[in-house]
This record gives structure tokens, sequence and C-alpha cells, in this order.
């Protein structure tokens, strides 16, 4: 038999050595994705909590693109935005329930959009819903925001 049999099977200790070993690195390789996961969510909060950089004609072009296509399709109404909680004042609460007011907690893009609708499109007889769309761990998450046309 070539080699010996401390060759052929290392002890108990050092297997559980070696797992360990592995266990560490399996640990260490996804708290590095959940750091950058949690960075690049941070990042895109940060740019959206900002104005687009659109300008009114661009900002309208874009709406009657996603109001033209969905009456293409039959709808009477299309969600035209979905973004996390942090972008309102107090985490959605207000929205969430239905307060008075609830308009006055919306930072960035989601205020530019019902900015647009109020000066825009609310005129022309559109609706604007802003409603929590998912509860993860029962806490309110994301909100989404619809536009409609429809009685």
């Amino acid at each position: 038999m070539p080699g010996s049999i401390d060759d052929l099977i290392p002890s108990a200790k050092q297997i559980r050595k070696e797992a360990a070993l592995k266990e560490t690195e399996k640990a260490d390789q996804y708290a590095r994705l959940a750091a950058a996961a949690e960075a690049e969510k941070q990042a895109l909060i940060e740019r959206l909590s900002r104005p687009s950089g659109k300008s009114e004609e661009e900002k309208i072009q874009l709406a009657s693109t996603i109001i033209q296509r969905a009456v293409r399709n039959g709808l009477t109404e299309v969600q035209v935005y979905r973004f996390p909680n942090s972008l309102c004042t107090d985490n959605g609460r207000a929205i969430n329930q239905q307060e008075a007011g609830w308009e006055n907690t919306l930072m960035g893009i989601p205020k530019e959009i019902f900015e647009l609708w109020r000066e825009y499109l609310k005129p022309r007889g559109y609706r604007i819903g802003y409603q929590i769309i998912d509860y993860p761990g029962g806490i309110p998450g994301d909100i989404g925001i619809t536009i409609s046309w429809g009685d």
C-alpha cells in the first residue's frame, strides 16, 4: 500500500478543522455580498431621493408615452413607479394610514411624479394613487404609484 494510513485518511480533528475553514470562507463571502448589496441599495435610495434632473418637457413626454402604451393595451390605469418607503420622511406611514397631507412626506422622484400629476395630469381628469404594495416581515415596504383615467 503506497503511503501511510495517515496520508489516506486524515484524523477527524483535521477534517473538522478543514470544515470550519470552509464555513468561515462561506460566511465571509456571504458577508461581502450582503455588504455590497446594501451599499448598492443605499446608493439607489440616495439617487432616487434627489431630483431626476429631467426637464418638464421630458417628464411630460415620459408620462404621455406610459399612458398611451397602457391605453393601447386596453388598460384604464398603470403603475408608473415603485420605490422604497425610505423615500418618504415617515417611511410610508401616512400613505399606509391614508392620512391627509401624505404627499408632504414624499422626497425625490416620487415627489416629482406627484407634482407632475398635480400640475399637468389632474387638470385633465387623471387620478393618482400611492399605495404600500408589499409588507416584508409584516411591515410596510415598497410603495407603488398608479395613474388612472377610467370611471
